[in-house]
């Protein structure tokens, strides 16, 4: 699939326990090779930056590509010798809110090696889970505190297969085999042109802002139902 390119994307949070609450915004997405990030007009690029330094760990230096090696060569791992993939949103003013990023990792010959997804709080950490390629959602341990009302412990069920001409990402909480958290992003692509980026801007102004103010949103909700709080 040809980079870069945005989706236009639904987001949909649905908690099962232990109260039912559910809640879908809209949003977009950026779609980009690492090795060939996007190169807008001077105008565009308040509007859609690419740090490297919005991923991985804190206190590294380099660019996403130097970030990501570094991420494999901590866990002893060759960095991946080809394509890398990633999607993501970019910083919109100065401001970033990443709640999941997903790198495809493919290997010289172009297969597919490694998926990674990189998921924030709204405390600004982040964590970055090394999964397996797979057809099948794929089963990691939950080790990252994301909300104050799901605690740090369960398990995900991640599908993440590869965006084509439309994406669908799934990632489920589960607890003593029961789902407890499903977040799903749905969207179809469209080209990167100016044009599109300058229409986002209109229709979805400062995006990540929105996104996360959203999030506040709904945890006050779920505060005001008396769900209980789980410290950090």
């Amino acid at each position: 699939m040809l980079t870069p390119a945005i989706y236009r994307t639904t987001i949909s949070h649905s908690r099962q326990a232990p109260v039912r609450h559910s809640f879908e915004y809209r949003s977009y997405s950026w779609y980009v090779d690492l090795d060939d990030l996007p190169r807008l007009p001077w105008w565009l690029r308040p509007f859609a930056r690419f740090r490297g330094s919005d991923h991985f760990a804190t206190g590294q230096q380099g660019s996403l590509r130097d970030r990501l090696g570094a991420f494999f060569a901590d866990r002893g791992l060759a960095a991946p010798e080809g394509r890398v993939t990633a999607l993501l949103q970019p910083r919109v003013l100065g401001y970033v809110f990443n709640p999941l990023s997903v790198f495809w990792c493919h290997d010289g010959d172009g297969r597919l090696r490694h998926v990674i997804a990189e998921v924030h709080n709204t405390y600004g950490e982040r964590h970055a889970y090394l999964l397996p390629p797979a057809d099948v959602p794929v089963v990691t341990e939950k080790k990252f505190y994301v909300s104050p009302f799901n605690a740090v412990d369960g398990y995900y069920l991640v599908r993440a297969p590869r965006p084509d001409d439309e994406v669908d990402i799934t990632i489920e909480l589960r607890r003593d085999r029961q789902p407890a958290f499903v977040a799903n992003m749905r969207g179809r692509r469209r080209p990167a042109t100016a044009g599109q980026v300058a229409i986002l801007q209109l229709i979805s102004p400062l995006a990540p802002l929105v996104v996360a103010l959203r999030i506040r949103i709904q945890g006050i909700k779920l505060w005001l139902r008396r769900v209980p709080l789980v410290p950090r």
